[in-house]
């Protein structure tokens, strides 16, 4: 059985923020959110791991890649990453966006030989949430979500789109929601659904921040339902095939069960390109604090020794 893979999603188009932001330098040595995200993963045990891109930049993620996390990467821990291209495909009148975070997954699956992780190029989950991750992905032969506290997870600087966890007695996920434009106003929390009905929320929810932990059941599902999805809408150039809707429909047809894990990690990451400030010192913060080194490359050498 291969050990579990890690696949960043690192496709999109960054509207709100203004640019690529996967790869804007955050740390000191022009290392980018994703770079802690892959060095937390090693940590945690993860040996393969999977960019999903964009065929047009991925001159620029393997440049990327080489300066920062290093070409000696595999010679000691055998730690081996791929790119994926998360194409346009099919394509359709006005489409100008990939099709989403759970077509982006399917794009992965051709690199993925077991059971898997999913995260955002643009986030930052902290060691917590990768180790419990990685143990449960080793041990387990169901899915997992890491859930976050709604409150933990907002921007100063705009609305964000955030799905709500519903638990069962058991700890399993029973329900998700997907909530776009939640802002807070003064201690309340307000958003509106896919279908654009107003939610009222009181900032203590758990959320998904889209870091999830898979078994290769799950590929040909999401193949299945990015057929009915193509579908039924695939003429509307916004609409998109969601990693979180995908998973909810399965839930809601009782063909799936996924197992929450609670991380005591604290989670920040980049929304708006006014996020940059306060990213780059949370990073400042933790290599202050001797949770990631100076300098990333540095302690990639250190891993594969």
């Amino acid at each position: 059985m291969a050990a579990p893979a890690l696949v960043i999603l690192a496709a999109g188009l960054g509207t709100r923020y203004g640019g690529l932001k996967q790869l804007t330098p955050v740390g000191s040595h022009g290392e980018a959110l994703l770079d802690y995200g892959i060095y937390d993963a090693v940590r945690a045990g993860f040996r393969t791991v999977v960019l999903v891109i964009r065929q047009e930049v991925e001159e620029l993620f393997r440049r990327h890649v080489a300066e920062v996390v290093g070409t000696g990467v595999g010679v000691g821990v055998g730690v081996e990453i791929v790119f994926a291209h998360q194409r346009l495909e099919p394509a359709r009148p006005g489409r100008t966006k990939p099709w989403g975070t759970g077509h982006a997954v399917l794009a992965a699956a051709w690199g993925i030989r077991g059971s898997f992780a999913v995260m955002n190029a643009d986030d930052c989950y902290g060691a917590d949430a990768f180790r419990l991750l990685f143990e449960h992905l080793e041990s387990s032969a169901e899915h997992a979500l890491v859930g976050y506290t709604l409150r933990e997870t907002m921007s100063e600087y705009g609305g964000v789109s955030r799905a709500i966890v519903e638990l069962d007695a058991r700890g399993y996920l029973s329900r998700l929601t997907e909530v776009t434009d939640i802002v807070s106003r003064g201690g309340a929390f307000t958003g509106h659904t896919t279908a654009g009905e107003a939610v009222a929320l009181h900032g203590d929810e758990l959320v998904s921040m889209n870091l999830w932990g898979f078994t290769p059941a799950v590929l040909p599902v999401l193949e299945r339902q990015f057929a009915a999805f193509l579908e039924a809408r695939s003429a509307d150039p916004r609409a998109e095939f969601l990693l979180s809707e995908a998973v909810g429909a399965q839930l809601a047809a009782g063909d799936t069960r996924v197992r929450v894990l609670r991380t005591r990690a604290r989670w920040f990451g980049m929304t708006f390109s006014a996020d940059d400030a306060s990213v780059r010192n949370e990073i400042q913060r933790l290599v202050q604090a001797g949770r990631y080194p100076g300098n990333l490359k540095t302690g990639f050498e250190r891993l594969c020794t």
